[in-house]
């Protein structure tokens, strides 16, 4: 090679290693708590030592960028956040007192006739609401994008004072004064200097520095966690009748994280920390990312603080359904939430030239097309300079003198539904149909649209498809109208698992079934800004105090209320004695008495899609049995995970020698309503394993529970003892569940899950766990 190549690579490679330094990212760093030296006031300035100490150039020139500590954590976590470079970081671990060097993940929010859905009846003389005062006084913490505190959602009348126990702030900034709370919402911070700290200084003509919602995600959130009785309510003229959150008297604290560039671990762990500290009594967060192990989570490890204090979290299970492996937020201190529908619909059907009617769905509260008449039809596809682009109606992509006057044919993907029909809007297209893609399948999501639209299954779309060019082939317009339903109720079947809701198996611990359960989280009106447009699109200006949204996001502050509405019934139950009860009660079948069907596909849904199944709150009220959980028994869960200590006290702040629990059993001991099994076929004809679960009665005393055993499809399964006897309330009981499998005829890499259950019964209470068995043929 030349002298002067060998140079110019050389001189490549310096400049490489010197923009791999000079680019600095955010990392969390755990700090062993008594690690602090004494010569140093506080932690925060032994940390911003520590930082300088890595970098004397930046000192010299006056940098800050990877010197300024950017939170410091002292509740869930010990330790803080700071931009650094990566052999910074690695400098970093190997100083004294430096547990771990954690980087940072951009997560991004999971985006009413639902109280009444799930048996909350106001007029009850007894029953959940009524036991627990609609929440009174338990306080619920929503990190999400903010509130808009002056939604009539979020009133404070007849509330009493702040429970004496609250320690939080109504933090003032901008267009949001501390006046901003009441008794209702009682707690309102922000958090921005992990999304600043990467994306420099927000701009402040499009997003609030202070916790107002400029997005409108977490002022849909909090109202379905615990929004007042408000009516009338409606979204453009959708959904009339009463609005409620889940826990009406239940008071908000509220967290902002995310911000227009999506919400910084960094900030998501300071607002676990500062939530914590505050007081809220469950914590609600609709949002989520790509699953990682334990230690290097920061939701993972945020909940584990929040839940060795005694406070439940739900979390949503995430939108990337329906594939499997998909579902997020799986550590099993957090209730994971999936999404189903309820018996509530706005139907908008499509009527073709050739008479046949194609069933949508559509909240679009604009003039409508007239019923009888025909206007002429396009597929976006097959009418822009570039096919792909102009098939899914992107910015440009279509052309104003073909699309003039016309409803088009969009598909889904890429940009957002709302956004597509803004493109055809500004072509001159006088309507839009969106089409799912094979990998959406039917499930159908109403949106607000901008001008008259509809959405439609893949098998639908297709269907239009054809005839578009069938009509085309014959030199006749195809036409087309679109006919608005308004709002249907007493919708069957229903629940149904809702197309985009994340499924299982658990990608991090498949012994863990998640979701735990699903939940409302289909077209769910609650509260909304006044600052956004009901279709979330900056052109819109349309103003509604409800929207209709849908996601796991939806789904999560159901279950973060009912978890409040437990608490204030039931004081003395630990998080995980909430989560069982929800989860040994929920259901699986639909209002036709069938098995809930898998909106995407139109088959039966399986316990992969909903895990335990359907919350059933009346039920959960009396769950008769509960399976507790200990922060101990967590420590013991990532032992046997094989978790190294310094692992383990990354997520816990607790030392343990793993010695013990790894005699005690395998991961699927721990003590979970549901039982899920692996097994690796390596030639044994018979394999087999046991659970060992320990039920706390809370039920009544001299209860006799006995068991039945719905196993699954050609396994044994048989559970000792098949009786269990409790004296008193509060008394535990232990029994053993042994799965034996057979073998099965599998080609290498396949696998094949079966599914059963276990239900305790005292002719009262039944107490249903799912059996999950993976049959998996190795490689």
């Amino acid at each position: 090679m030349p002298k002067s190549s060998l140079f110019f690579c050389t001189l490549l490679l310096v400049f490489a290693f010197a923009d791999a330094e000079l680019l600095r990212k955010t990392f969390i760093i755990r700090v062993q708590r008594d690690a602090k030296p004494s010569i140093f006031p506080t932690h925060k300035h032994w940390y911003q030592s520590t930082l300088r100490s890595l970098s004397p150039t930046a000192i010299d020139q006056k940098s800050s960028d990877s010197t300024d500590v950017i939170h410091t954590y002292d509740t869930v976590f010990h330790g803080f956040s700071a931009k650094l470079s990566t052999s910074e970081a690695q400098r970093l671990e190997t100083l004294s007192g430096i547990v771990a060097v954690i980087p940072e993940q951009v997560r991004h929010v999971h985006t009413t006739r639902s109280p009444e859905f799930l048996g909350l009846k106001t007029s009850d003389s007894a029953g959940l609401l009524k036991e627990s005062d609609f929440g009174s006084d338990l306080v619920i913490g929503v990190i999400d994008t903010g509130i808009w505190p002056e939604r009539e959602s979020f009133n404070d009348r007849e509330l009493g004072p702040l429970p004496t126990k609250w320690k939080g702030q109504c933090v003032a900034g901008e267009n949001f004064p501390a006046t901003s709370c009441n008794r209702k919402l009682i707690g309102a911070r922000y958090f921005s200097s992990g999304y600043e700290a990467t994306n420099g200084k927000m701009n402040e003509t499009v997003e609030f520095r202070s916790p107002r919602d400029s997005d409108g995600h977490g002022t849909h959130t909090a109202s379905i966690a615990a929004g007042r009785y408000v009516f009338p309510a409606s979204t453009l003229g959708y959904a009339r009748g009463v609005a409620a959150g889940m826990a009406p008297k239940a008071r908000l604290a509220a967290y902002k994280v995310c911000w227009n560039a999506g919400c910084y671990d960094s900030d998501i762990l300071a607002a676990f920390d500062i939530a914590v500290a505050d007081g809220v009594d469950v914590i609600s967060l609709s949002v989520g990312g790509v699953v990682v192990p334990y230690y290097l989570d920061a939701i993972a490890i945020g909940a584990f603080g929040a839940s060795d204090a005694g406070i439940f979290v739900s979390a949503s299970a995430g939108n990337g359904g329906p594939g499997g492996l998909t579902v997020t937020n799986v550590a099993p201190w957090v209730t994971t939430v999936g999404a189903g529908n309820i018996d509530r619909d706005f139907p908008a059907d499509v009527k073709l030239g050739n008479g046949k009617i194609i069933s949508g769905v559509s909240v679009y509260g604009g003039p409508a097309l007239a019923q009888h008449n025909l206007y002429p039809l396009i597929y976006a596809g097959s009418e822009g300079s570039d096919g792909y682009s102009s098939s899914l109606c992107l910015e440009g992509s279509l052309d104003p003198n073909i699309v003039q006057g016309k409803i088009v044919l969009c598909d889904r993907g890429i940009n957002s539904r709302a956004s597509k029909g803004e493109v055809v809007k500004k072509a001159g297209g006088i309507g839009m149909i969106l089409a799912n893609g094979v990998f959406d399948g039917e499930g159908l999501v109403a949106d607000c649209h901008v001008l008259p639209g509809t959405s439609v299954g893949a098998s639908a779309g297709e269907e239009i498809r054809k005839y578009i060019t069938e009509m085309s082939k014959s030199k006749t317009p195809a036409m087309a109208t679109i006919i608005f339903k308004g709002t249907r109720v007493n919708v069957r079947p229903a629940p149904v698992v809702a197309s985009f809701s994340a499924r299982g198996p658990n990608p991090e611990t498949p012994e863990i079934l998640k979701p735990d359960v699903i939940a409302p989280g289909l077209n769910i009106l609650a509260a909304w800004p006044d600052g956004v447009g009901p279709s979330g699109i900056p052109s819109d200006k349309r103003r509604t105090e409800f929207n209709i949204l849908s996601g796991t996001s939806m789904a999560c502050p159901h279950v973060s209320g009912l978890a409040a509405l437990l608490k204030a019934a039931h004081p003395e139950w630990s998080p995980a004695a909430i989560r069982s009860a929800l989860m040994t009660t929920a259901y699986t079948v639909d209002n036709r008495g069938e098995t809930m069907l898998d909106e995407s596909t139109g088959n039966s849904s399986t316990v992969m899609d909903y895990g335990a199944g359907h919350v059933h709150p009346p039920k959960a009220m009396d769950p008769g049995l509960i399976y507790d959980l200990s922060s101990y028994d967590y420590v013991d869960f990532l032992c046997n995970s094989n978790y190294t200590t310094k692992n383990i006290e990354i997520v816990t702040r607790k030392y343990k020698d793993c010695s013990g629990a790894k005699r005690a059993g395998h991961v699927g001991n721990l003590n979970y309503p549901s039982l899920s099994a692996v097994f690796q076929q390596y030639g044994k004809n018979k394999t087999s394993t046991h659970f060992i679960r320990t039920v706390t009665n809370v039920g009544e005393s001299n209860s006799v529970y006995e068991v039945t055993i719905n196993p699954p499809k050609g396994l044994v399964v048989t559970v000792q003892p098949e009786r269990l006897a409790f004296r008193r309330v509060g008394q535990k009981l232990n029994f053993l569940v042994r799965v034996q499998v057979r073998k099965e005829k599998l080609s290498p890499g396949n696998s094949i899950l079966k599914s059963g259950s276990i239900v305790w019964s005292d002719g009262k209470h039944d107490v249903t766990s799912p059996i999950v068995v993976t049959i998996q043929q190795p490689l």
